[in-house]
């Protein structure tokens, strides 16, 4: 991926459309390297997790371009190259796995479900007051947490409605968003071969964590 971060780290420096215009076919060339990755990620992870099998490579990864509409930051295109590996149930997206390549050192791993929709945020946040001892064990596991930081995103300053300050999950509780996340060295992520087995080890840690994330679906 040393060829993609080099194209990123450049495009930082030049977010117009003329530049871009002129490196397209650099764009193309890495776009297609980085889809043939996810592949491999893909193929080595069904043999883990049969969500894997049903994915279309291409599906999992996210456009270069912007949605400036809304934005006061008007470049137009990201920085970064990533991939988000899940399902849906009718138009919610489930918790899955992340990666995001970025140059500087800026690339990570992630998964679980980041700013879920009021109605899975409800689940989730049931299913965890329900099992919390199962949840905190995934958190707790030695090589889990040695290797994924603590449970990340923002959270609400109190208790959310239907809960009591003093519920043992209450913190947990808080938190709008349910993931973790491992950061990737640009080293790292240049060896494509130390790439993806940094990504197949960390993905195989969060099966357990999304599969608990994901009961709210059966």
């Amino acid at each position: 991926m040393k060829n993609l971060l080099q194209f990123l780290d450049e495009l930082s420096k030049n977010n117009n459309k003329p530049w871009f215009d002129d490196n397209r076919k650099r764009y193309e060339n890495d776009r297609n390297d980085f889809i043939q990755f996810v592949s491999k990620i893909c193929g080595e992870m069904s043999k883990f997790d049969p969500l894997f099998n049903t994915l279309d490579p291409k599906k999992c990864i996210f456009r270069i371009n912007r949605d400036i509409r809304f934005s006061s930051n008007k470049n137009p295109y990201k920085n970064n190259m990533g991939a988000w590996f899940s399902t849906k149930i009718g138009e919610i997206e489930l918790p899955g796995y992340y990666l995001h390549l970025e140059p500087n050192n800026k690339s990570f791993i992630a998964g679980g479900s980041y700013m879920p929709p009021a109605e899975l945020l409800k689940k989730l946040r049931q299913e965890i007051d329900y099992n919390l001892e199962t949840f905190e064990n995934i958190l707790n596991n030695p090589v889990f947490k040695s290797f994924y930081n603590e449970l990340g995103g923002d959270k609400l300053s109190r208790p959310p409605k239907g809960y009591e300050k003093d519920n043992p999950a209450i913190e947990y509780l808080k938190h709008k968003s349910f993931v973790v996340m491992h950061p990737l060295t640009d080293k790292e992520v240049e060896n494509t071969e130390i790439l993806l087995s940094q990504i197949v080890k960390g993905f195989q840690l969060l099966i357990p964590f999304n599969q608990f994330l994901n009961q709210i679906s059966e």
